[in-house]
């Protein structure tokens, strides 16, 4: 799937057949428990800054697909969520960590979400567009939602977790989920983890889609 003016619609690329990889359609805990645990490893930059904006810029400069997503500060009050902390987008050797409570999102940013010539790939990108869009008006496009998109592949699961395990090979953690993305400084884990998220998304997509 495909999102555009913020709605989803079909990846005309695939649509209406599946493909002829074969995957398995679930898989349990105790089955990813048993893989391997991977992690980015490879570039991350951390942009707070404009000197750092202008170097995350530069190096997706070309990039025709980039994995995608985003981290909210907890809020542990019944009814209240906040407005998106960081927003990650990773090709192959790097990833770039926008720490958009410091920053925004800048004109050149927003002008990447709006491609359409760009592939942004990630899981559950209704929220997470919609939650970008209150903090800065723009036209998504060239995203590519994997929870939809896998089914052409004849997997139903849909979490991040579970798609790393079914299509890579390995599991992921998720044990800095639920901390502080607004803290003054991103730790070491916090940087690996929000990377290894997008990261995943990129090599995701790019397998599914390699040439047979």
């Amino acid at each position: 799937m495909i999102i555009a003016n913020g709605l989803y619609h079909k990846d005309k690329r695939n649509s209406g057949k599946k493909m002829s990889k074969a995957y398995t359609e679930n898989i349990t805990a105790e089955e990813i428990k048993s893989l391997d645990l991977k992690w980015f490893e490879g570039e991350i930059i951390v942009v707070d800054s404009l000197t750092s904006y202008k170097i995350a810029m530069r190096r997706l400069s070309g990039a025709k697909l980039l994995g995608f997503d985003t981290e909210t500060r907890p809020s542990f009050k019944k009814g209240r969520r906040n407005k998106v902390s960081l927003i990650q987008l990773s090709a192959k050797h790097i990833a770039c960590l926008f720490r958009i409570n410091l920053i925004g999102i800048p004109d050149e940013l927003a002008d990447l979400l709006s491609n359409p010539e760009i592939v942004k790939t990630g899981v559950a990108l209704h929220d997470d567009i919609k939650s970008l869009r209150i903090i800065r008006k723009f036209e998504p496009a060239g995203f590519v939602d994997l929870q939809g998109f896998v089914k052409n592949y004849g997997i139903q699961s849909s979490g991040l977790k579970k798609l790393s395990a079914i299509v890579l090979g390995f599991r992921i953690t998720k044990s800095q989920q639920v901390t502080d993305w607004e803290a003054k400084e991103l730790s070491e884990a916090q940087q690996i983890y929000a990377a290894t998220d997008a990261w995943v998304c990129y090599e995701i997509y790019r397998k599914l889609t390699e040439k047979e």
